[in-house]
């Protein structure tokens, strides 16, 4: 059943589910964040459109920077903007900002714990065609081995607004993951989002495996618990988009209940999502567990859903996993 405390209206199951990228998030986001606070910035590294960016700059064109292509400039700029008393957002395509300017985020920035928001944007291979080079696959372990790092994956474009605005109201750096293709919008306004919480969006009565995903792959994961749960697998899924700092009572709970956890992540299953879940687990509560994600490769040309697919991440290969996974 789904949890009533999500109020997701009934949107994840239905045909025609309204479609966003998460992008578009931080574009309304930091025009929410701007009107409540004059202190928040946007700088850009020559990116505008396609992060979304240009939408913070038609409203507050005096509270944008363009730097060009410079993002190792754009984040010691953005360090030293905050020491000014600014809260910057830094805004490039997450190969490059991260992937470009790691040095810089994380001498000016994560050293001195300044409040500077990066917003890695195109991540994983949803990107599509735009290839490997573009398809950034190791920015949540990066970014989440940074003392002092938030790490935030949104499910869809109405929470990553959400977690845009939570973020410009934290204290310290924080590392927002966005993506280029429209996703399924499977939260509503009213759907709870804290910073450090995780979402029960589906529950079986009786719970074999539990679910752990981050990002828009949530929503293949909620497909492919209906499904299970249609085939007589009971399921519980658990939406992560903090991924640090982790919310460890509610993946605790989840894997006392289920006994058995699988992770799913648009990212190598080395150092990101899964990793943080598995080495936490091991230290409190050891129980079987699967990581789904790209495994130990590059991305490659295709659409979204032709990569999603061939990396195992769409809704038919996490069913396949958690039913042989649940037999043994």
């Amino acid at each position: 059943m789904l949890n009533p405390d999500a109020k997701l209206a009934g949107k994840i199951f239905t045909d025609g589910v309204e479609t966003a990228p998460t992008r578009d998030g931080f574009g309304t986001g930091t025009v929410e964040a701007a009107k409540a606070d004059s202190r928040v910035v946007v700088l850009c590294a020559d990116l505008a459109e396609s992060t979304r960016a240009e939408w913070f700059q038609k409203e507050f064109p005096k509270r944008f920077i363009e730097l060009g292509v410079a993002e190792q400039n754009m984040a010691t700029v953005a360090a030293g903007m905050a020491r000014a008393g600014k809260i910057p957002f830094i805004a490039s395509y997450a190969a490059f900002s991260p992937g470009r300017n790691y040095e810089q985020i994380r001498t000016t920035i994560a050293l001195n714990q300044m409040p500077v928001k990066v917003c890695g944007m195109h991540a994983g291979v949803s990107v599509g065609p735009d290839g490997a080079t573009h398809q950034m696959l190791e920015d949540i372990g990066l970014m989440r081995m940074l003392p002092g790092m938030t790490v935030i994956a949104p499910g869809d474009a109405e929470e990553a607004r959400k977690a845009v605005v939570a973020a410009a109201a934290s204290d310290g750096p924080v590392y927002l993951r966005f993506g280029r293709a429209a996703t399924p919008i499977f939260t509503t306004k009213e759907t709870p989002f804290t910073l450090g919480k995780a979402l029960t969006l589906f529950e079986s009565k009786v719970s074999q495996v539990a679910l752990l995903s981050t990002g828009s792959v949530s929503y293949a994961t909620l497909v492919a618990a209906r499904s299970l749960a249609e085939s007589g697998i009971g399921t519980i899924v658990l939406h992560v988009p903090t991924i640090k700092p982790l919310d460890e009572t509610a993946v605790l709970a989840v894997a006392k209940r289920a006994g058995r956890v699988v992770t799913v992540e648009e990212h190598q299953t080395a150092g990101g999502f899964g990793s943080a879940v598995a080495e936490f687990l091991a230290e409190h509560h050891p129980v079987p567990i699967r990581r789904l994600g790209v495994q130990d490769q590059f991305g490659q040309s295709g659409t979204p859903d032709e990569l999603l697919a061939h990396y195992g991440l769409d809704a038919s290969h996490i069913e396949k996993v958690v039913q042989v996974f649940v037999k043994n």
